[in-house]
């Protein structure tokens, strides 16, 4: 997303939106060790009723390391420089979840999604001594991050397919103009875009998937919410939806680790888009 727009990164809930989101939302992928993939659950007991599925994009559909990585060398090249950047998405990402729980406990006000992540990257430039190292060109140019992520390989052709039998749509935190620009850029087939902006809420907060449901005009109960992201599945099963879980081991680079463990919050653990049709049957 374009550092000029606040779309990127999340929103605002109320205090009366979540219990226990702090810990929730803290659960952000960090750079480890990839482990193969194991076996898919079972598919949830009524599949049948699925009549609407919501997907995370951030690291769920697309793949922002990518990008990242690009803009990162070019910077270390341009400038003649040696930086480390190992570790530096953690961090950042861990910064804007930081603010998120902040706004969330009321503590401090809602600031645009944009604001979220450029504060959060002045905290990460500055836990690394890195403050003075990058004007604001670059920081600007890091920022871009978020505007020019890619599909995963399964992203597009995934969401087609499951749109043969059900609403799909987004759900994120990050930006409307942002993820709508995404959208059609990677070719991703939405019914529906919507984000915590709407509200100006922040997933987990139930008023984030409560908006989908009314948006969408189905109950909860007959929406699926598909994410990389164990947070964002606790959120999403605690306001009455179907969860699936989709790791994505390259989210963070190639020494990421995700966490594969069954949760009773979550429906179905599935490899990737395609696996999760086949599993729910629905071609």
């Amino acid at each position: 997303m374009n550092a000029e727009r606040d779309d990127t990164g999340t929103g605002f809930v109320s205090r009366r939106s979540i219990v226990g989101i702090t810990a929730a939302a803290a659960v952000l992928p960090t750079s480890m060790l990839i482990e193969p993939i194991q076996a898919a659950t079972a598919a949830p007991s009524d599949p049948i009723g699925i009549k609407a599925m919501t997907f995370d994009i951030q690291g769920t559909l697309f793949d922002y390391y990518q990008p990242f990585a690009r803009i990162s060398s070019a910077l270390n090249k341009r400038n003649a420089r040696r930086l480390n950047w190992s570790g530096f998405l953690g961090d950042w990402n861990a910064g804007a979840v930081s603010i998120i729980q902040a706004i969330i406990t009321g503590t401090r006000k809602w600031i645009p999604p944009g604001q979220v992540f450029r504060e959060s990257l002045e905290a990460a430039l500055s836990m690394r001594d890195l403050t003075s190292q990058l004007d604001e060109t670059d920081r600007l140019e890091l920022m871009s991050v978020w505007s020019q992520m890619v599909p995963w390989p399964d992203s597009a052709l995934g969401v087609g397919r499951l749109k043969r039998k059900v609403t799909v749509a987004a759900l994120s935190n990050a930006g409307m103009a942002g993820v709508i620009a995404l959208a059609k850029r990677g070719g991703l087939p939405f019914d529906a875009v919507l984000t915590g902006e709407l509200v100006h809420s922040y997933k987990p907060s139930p008023d984030v998937y409560q908006a989908a449901s009314t948006y969408l005009g189905f109950p909860p109960g007959k929406i699926m919410m598909v994410a990389a992201h164990k947070f964002d599945l606790k959120g999403a099963k605690a306001a009455g939806f179907k969860t699936a879980y989709i790791p994505r081991p390259l989210e963070t680079g190639p020494a990421t680790k995700v966490d594969r463990s069954p949760e009773p919050y979550i429906d179905v653990i599935a490899n990737d888009l395609m696996d999760l049709s086949r599993m729910i049957d629905l071609g």
